[in-house]
């Protein structure tokens, strides 16, 4: 080495160390950087991209160094988003109103902390439109080597929203241009309509097969013969032109699928791609009749194979020549585990004879006897394009189900079909044996490995609907030599999915430049071989239902193959060469194409906003959407509205204006004076989908001025009191500002309502029933809890009454009667003629006939000239109440176990009779002033409850007891009922715990008499009337009901404080029914007229609203301590076991033997049932399920909890009660008997305890069957745990492995559990194919009418049709 090159080499000992220095220096200064940015502030920004309603709710969050500056914020926005940094704005979002707020400068310099933002608090941002213009989207990277995740996929695309999409700011359906831009590929997608991802699939291979596409664009569509909407042939070449010369990035097949016939319901039925490629080449052959094109499909896809049988002895051959358009190959042979490995080795399969030997020799017609045989297939001619099916369907006859079978199978890209042809067996002539196959067979192969295919033989020819079929096809011509089969792979049809469903996609080879591409619907991409290569499938493991039938994968599904043949390879027109016609369509879809981009333009800078008018004349107000251009004035806006809404008549045009409006709060924001020529893009801040406020076409009066209103303002509705005439005035609208003081404010309001302010009283209702006054002179409004709409209340009388605090004086008790009173219409109940009668009679002998249109008088006239409804009440509520106390003081003196079968008649009528000639003569006075202005009104017919209820009462008036005016159609009780639960939740019976506290001395309780509904006493436990308690607002009068609320009704308007309970307001209303409160109900009747009775007494009329309807129906409403119970008669045996008898009262302390003893008459009265006492029982009803049997002994309450609305069965006995003892078990048995396909009846088996070795005694007793052959299982799902013949056999778990019964699988801790047994040597039926198809239709006639599903079905698929006529009605009978 030359020592000056060592010198070079080698560098000098300070040298190094200087070096050293340095590094540790900028080690130093980034560690330094790294401290200082840790230690520095960071500011939280959060965004709210605001210009598209899509993005509204969604937020951008960047926690960022205070000292960023502005511009950096502006570029991580834009990157964060996918916007081009400035073309959007951003303003302060911190409760700020953002039009009246300058955007920050995206090109500053300025930090972060300098333009204001504070650190370790959230900053919040709104992206808005700039300039009115929305933002332009950043288009993605267009480069030709572009392998992205975004445009390389490979598989199915996850669906819009769904779980599995992009985390990206930047959705598909986010951007506007990503559906308008054509893809990088040039390459058009199609758009999946619902479930039409197969017909995609297909579509596009067709359009980048060269031959089929320059065939489909020389045939020419005559308008004169045909309908262009219904020729399918005509609507492909539109589609192909499209996918050719459009600038979408993907086009609808709408009219494709309307040219078959098909409606959008079709949209959502998924088919087998290979299926509809069989269908569509039929129907294609069929329109292209008489047609250059008319052979086209058989040029290009058909092959030749020969069907022979040679006998083994002698060596005659007996074949036939069929044709085919797609070889189905086997993935796995039938009865093995393992997969072919390649497409290769199941030709060679596909090919390979069988020998006929056995029992399934061949007749040989040389040796005239049944010969050992050999049976196969031998290819003849191989098409031009090669379809290759990969049958990866099947069908698994151990579970009875279908399964894919997603085992590797290899396919090359070049395939050798030499060594799969057989020259020498192509003998002529060949007519005759090709027409042995017959016309049926034409176009499919027929061998036995085929057979097993999923085509329905039915008759129909591949699902074409034909009036008739054509003969047979011509014969091809031979196939060419040997050495010249060489194919090119270049479609790969796959699918992801299972045998239940999944997608489809293709990859396709373009042969223009020889890429790959995937066409994945409306997205196109490259891909490469790899990608190719993954579609190979792989290994499924166990051919298990679990692990097959649904197991997800994505493998290849069809090949097709081109010939390699430089004299037949064609490439694609171009635009030169195209025909005439070709051009011609080609320019009419450019002119519509620009015309809806046009169209699109227009719609995309089109504003889109509610529009609100209250009409100057009929004062309603009136909604409709303004659509107006961005460039439009205000005022071409007003003129749009003003026309949209009618008014030209009504008003002149230049007093009408626009106004920002925010319906919600019902506030006027801003007026836009001066603004007439401003384009509504900037007044409305630029062109969105939906907008955060409204407009307003405010209309005035000739002679008035329009007010001017600023964004800062808020509005105030102002209503005047008048505390003399205890009344609240029309609201009058003032805008005021927040920062007023509350002085300020009341200056304001004097001078718009003429009232002094020295005296004003001013009380701000912020929200419901929160009033609060306004006490001190300088409190803001804001400070107050002004918003943007507020009501306020104002009172200026010199009365003394403002000296008393708030809650005490009369304004605070007139305001709050304003905000709770509410207005019921009330219909009373029609009088019956007995009833009217008494009464009348007892008028004449009290000597009082007054006038009865002068009582109507008395109560409709004003206050103080005669007796006001008030009065009238108040004098009647004590006259009743002390009516009452003395009914009951007689009632305890008498005999208290009075038969309950007297009538409500009686009852009702029992008080105007009494001994008690005071109460009696009062009585008469109060019914004086409710009768009906017509007394021949009184007179009406009688007409049962179901006129007005559908219901099954019989009569206006309920009996005492059976109070059935809301039976089994009522669903639920409205006052806060429970509904029962299927599962026996809902804890009211003693299920729960009478296995395991039924020696426990007390029982918990969850609902108390007191606080279940209809339990409820109208007087509490000193005597006093609860109504008394507190004073609450009740108004009635009478009022003349809308026609077709019927005849002869009298109906009430009723004002009333809704926190009244109803107890209170059935005394109320007992001058008006003219009964006792206890002896009328209340149903509340909601939409559809449906009522439903309101039975909680303590509880308050707040769930009503103004103007709800209520009907009074006569009759004895329940008592404390009762409860109305629907029963149900449970029949086990019948095709529906549950069917309604009776609404009855049970009671609290009642025993089930009294509620057995009350229910015998009604039973027989009503229902035509005989009963003795004990040859019926009750039990527990859940749902639709039997459950605990309740014992005589039991009583309501203690042993047996209860509550309203509550339902029981009733189960008629064919012998004496077995069930004694709570420790008892009854579960209902059924017997399988498997050889001859049927069960047996019900039969109740009555168990001392839970020990599975008495079942099977019990059961072995009862069938007869031996103790060691009884297998069980617990029936599944609702009673009677209906389950088909088909399926009883395997489908329930048979002889548990379990010593007791309330133990998991079984877990039967109750009463009326089914239980199904059988005899374990009993073999099952076989069946043929022929009987289990009768079987299971009848078996799914029986479980549809019992309510049940049938579970043994195969999967029913909607046959693939295409309607040549496009009208497939003339086809529904085949369906």
């Amino acid at each position: 080495m030359v020592p000056g090159e060592e010198n070079q080499l080698v560098p000098k000992e300070d040298v190094f160390w200087r070096c050293r220095q340095n590094i540790f220096d900028e080690m130093k200064k980034k560690f330094l950087q790294i401290e200082n940015a840790a230690e520095e502030p960071r500011v939280l920004c959060i965004i709210q991209d605001t210009t598209n309603s899509k993005t509204v709710n969604e937020r951008i969050t960047l926690n960022l160094p205070a000292s960023t500056p502005l511009r950096k914020l502006f570029e991580d926005v834009a990157n964060k988003v996918g916007y081009i940094n400035g073309t959007f704005d951003l303003v302060w979002g911190n409760g700020i109103n953002t039009a009246d707020m300058a955007p920050l400068d995206h090109t500053s310099d300025k930090s972060l902390l300098d333009a204001n933002f504070e650190p370790g608090k959230k900053n919040f941002l709104h992206l808005t439109d700039k300039d009115g213009e929305q933002p332009q989207i950043l288009l993605e990277d267009s480069s030709a080597g572009d392998d992205s995740v975004h445009d390389r996929f490979i598989g199915p695309l996850p669906r819009e929203g769904s779980v599995g999409s992009t985390s990206d700011y930047v959705s598909q359906n986010y951007s506007y241009s990503s559906i308008l831009n054509k893809s990088e590929t040039g390459y058009v997608g199609l758009v999946n309509q619902a479930m039409t991802c197969y017909l995609n699939s297909l579509l596009q291979t067709l359009f980048m097969t060269p031959e089929f596409r320059n065939a489909l664009y020389k045939w020419e569509f005559e308008e004169s013969e045909e309908d262009p909407v219904t020729s399918i042939p005509y609507q492909l070449q539109r589609l192909f032109v499209l996918l050719q010369t459009s600038k979408k990035r993907a086009i609808e097949t709408t009219d494709v699928t309307r040219s078959f016939g098909w409606d959008s319901s079709e949209a959502w039925q998924q088919h087998d791609v290979q299926e509809l490629c069989r269908v569509m080449f039929d129907a294609l052959e069929q329109k292209w009749k008489q047609t250059e094109q008319a052979d086209l499909i058989n040029e290009l896809y058909q092959g030749k194979l020969k069907d022979y049988v040679r006998c083994l002895e002698c060596g005659y051959e007996g074949w036939r020549i069929d044709t085919y358009l797609d070889i189905p190959l086997v993935i796995r042979p039938y009865g093995s585990s393992q997969a072919f490995a390649s497409v290769e080795e199941a030709l060679h399969a596909f090919i390979q004879p069988e020998i006929l030997d056995g029992p399934n020799q061949y007749f040989c017609e040389r040796c005239k006897k049944k010969c050992d045989a050999r049976k196969g297939l031998r290819f003849l001619h191989f098409p031009y394009l090669l379809t290759l099916q990969l049958k990866r369907f099947d069908f698994d006859y151990t579970t009875m189900h279908r399964i894919k079978l997603n085992d590797r199978m290899t396919f090359p890209e070049e395939l050798d079909m030499s060594t799969f042809i057989d020259v020498e067996d192509e003998k002529s002539p060949q007519t005759e044996s090709c027409t042995d196959s017959g016309a049926e067979n034409e176009g499919s192969c027929h061998s036995d490995q085929m057979s097993n295919d999923f085509s329905n033989d039915d008759g129909v020819d591949e699902g074409i609907c034909l009036e008739s079929n054509s003969g047979t096809e011509k014969i091809s011509k031979p196939g060419l030599e040997k050495n010249s089969l060489i194919y090119e792979l270049f479609s790969v049809m796959v699918h992801s999915g299972s045998a239940a469903g999944g997608h489809y996609y293709a990859c396709i080879k373009s042969f223009s430049d020889e890429q790959w591409y995937s066409f994945n619907d409306q997205h196109v991409s490259r891909i490469t071989q790899e990608d190719i290569k993954k579609t190979h499938g792989g290994s499924s493991g166990s051919r298990g239902y679990y692990s097959s039938a649904f197991a997800s994968s994505t493998n290849a599904y069809m090949l097709i193959y081109r010939l390699k043949d430089p004299a037949r390879n064609a490439k694609f027109l171009e635009v030169d060469e195209y025909p005439e016609h070709i051009k011609n369509l080609v320019q009419r879809e450019r002119e519509l194409e620009e015309q809806e981009k046009r169209q699109r333009e227009i719609e995309r800078n089109t504003c889109k906003i509610k529009l609100f008018c209250l009409h100057p004349v009929k004062q309603v107000m009136m909604e409709n959407k303004l659509e107006v251009h961005k460039d439009k004035t205000l005022k071409e806006a007003v003129e749009m509205a003003y026309k949209m809404m009618d008014l030209e008549e009504v008003i002149p045009m230049d007093c009408c204006r626009l106004v920002k409006y925010d319906e919600f709060h019902d506030y006027l924001e801003r007026s836009y004076e001066g603004e007439e020529d401003t384009p509504m893009g900037l007044l409305l801040g630029g062109v969105k989908s939906t907008y955060m406020f409204d407009l307003l076409l405010e209309t005035r009066k000739p002679d008035q001025v329009f007010q001017s209103y600023k964004p800062g303002e808020v509005m105030v509705k102002v209503h005047v009191v008048d505390l003399k005439a205890e009344s609240v005035a029309a609201p009058v609208t003032v805008r005021a500002y927040l920062n007023q003081t509350v002085t300020e404010f009341k200056q304001l309001i004097s001078k718009a309502i003429h009232l002094p302010a020295e005296t004003m009283r001013i009380v701000l209702e912020r929200c419901y029933n929160d009033l609060r006054l306004l006490t001190v002179p300088s409190k803001t409004l804001k400070a107050e809890g002004f918003f943007r709409s507020n009501k306020v209340f104002v009172e200026s009388s010199e009365t003394l009454d403002y000296q008393m605090a708030f809650t005490d004086s009369h304004l605070w008790k007139l305001l709050d009667r304003h905000a709770n009173t509410i207005r019921l219409f009330v219909l009373l109940p029609e009088q019956s003629p007995g009833s009217y009668s008494k009464r009348t009679a007892g008028q004449k002998a009290g000597g009082d006939s007054g006038n009865v249109d002068d009582d109507c008088e008395r109560v409709k006239g004003p206050v103080g000239s005669l007796k006001s409804v008030e009065a009238i009440l108040e004098e009647s509520t004590e006259k009743l109440k002390s009516l009452s106390l003395q009914q009951q003081q007689d009632g305890d003196n008498g005999d208290s176990s009075k038969s309950t079968e007297t009538s409500d008649f009686e009852n009702i009528e029992s008080p105007l009779n009494e001994r008690d000639s005071s109460a009696s003569v009062d009585n008469r006075e109060l019914e004086q002033h409710i009768q009906t202005s017509d007394p021949e009104n009184f007179q009406s017919e009688e007409r049962s409850d179901s006129d007005v209820n559908n219901d099954r009462s019989t009569s206006s008036v309920d009996s005492d007891i059976l109070s059935s005016s809301h039976s089994s159609d009522t669903l639920c009780n409205a006052d806060n009922a429970q509904i029962p639960l299927a599962n026996g939740l809902d804890s009211h019976s003693i299920t729960s715990s009478r296995r395991t506290k039924a020696n426990e001395g007390k029982k918990e309780t969850w609902d108390t008499a007191e606080e279940d509904s209809g339990t409820d006493s109208e007087y509490d436990e000193s005597g006093k009337s609860r109504g008394e308690i507190q004073y609450m607002y009740f108004k009635a009068e009478p009022y003349a009901a809308d026609e077709g609320s019927g005849e002869g009704h009298k109906w009430l308007m009723v004002h009333v404080d809704k926190r009244i309970t109803l107890a209170a307001f059935k005394q109320h209303l007992e001058p008006f029914v003219g009964v006792l409160s206890s002896h009328f109900k209340v149903f509340r009747v909601y939409a559809s007229n449906q009522e439903f009775e309101s039975v909680r007494l303590n509880e308050t009329l707040s769930s009503f609203s103004d103007d709800n309807k209520i009907t009074i129906r006569l009759g004895r409403a329940l008592k404390k301590g009762e409860y109305r119970v629907k029963v149900y008669q449970l029949l086990v045996n019948e095709q529906e076991p549950c069917k309604f008898l009776l609404d009855a009262v049970f009671a609290k302390g009642m025993t089930v033997r009294q509620s057995k003893e009350e229910l015998i008459p009604q039973l027989r009265e009503q229902c035509g049932l005989e009963l003795s006492i004990d040859r019926f029982r009750l039990r527990k009803k859940t749902w639709k399920n039997p459950g605990t049997v309740f014992l005589d002994y039991h009583i309501y309450e203690e042993d047996i909890n209860i509550s309203s609305n509550w339902e029981v069965f009733l189960e008629v006995l064919d012998g004496v009660e077995k069930m004694k003892s709570m420790s008892q078990l009854a579960v209902l048995s059924r017997r399988w008997r498997p050889s001859e396909m049927k069960l047996d009846l019900f039969q109740e088996v009555v168990l001392e305890s839970s020990s599975v070795d008495e079942l099977r005694e019990k059961l072995s007793e009862i069938s007869g069957i031996p103790l060691e052959d009884i297998e069980f299982a617990k029936g599944r799902g609702t009673f009677p745990c209906d389950i088909s013949v088909l399926d009883i056999h395997q489908d329930l778990d048979w002889n548990p492995k379990v010593s007791t019964l309330n133990v998991w699988p079984l877990y039967i801790c109750d009463d009326g559990a089914v239980i199904f047994y059988r005899d374990k040597t009993e073999e099952l039926m076989e069946l043929t194919d022929e009987q289990r198809n009768e079987l299971m239709k009848k078996e799914s006639s029986r479980l549809q009418k019992t309510g049940h599903r049938v579970t043994y079905s195969p999967r029913k698929e909607k046959a693939l049709k295409i309607y040549l006529d496009g009208a497939p009605n003339k086809d529904l009978t085949q369906d």
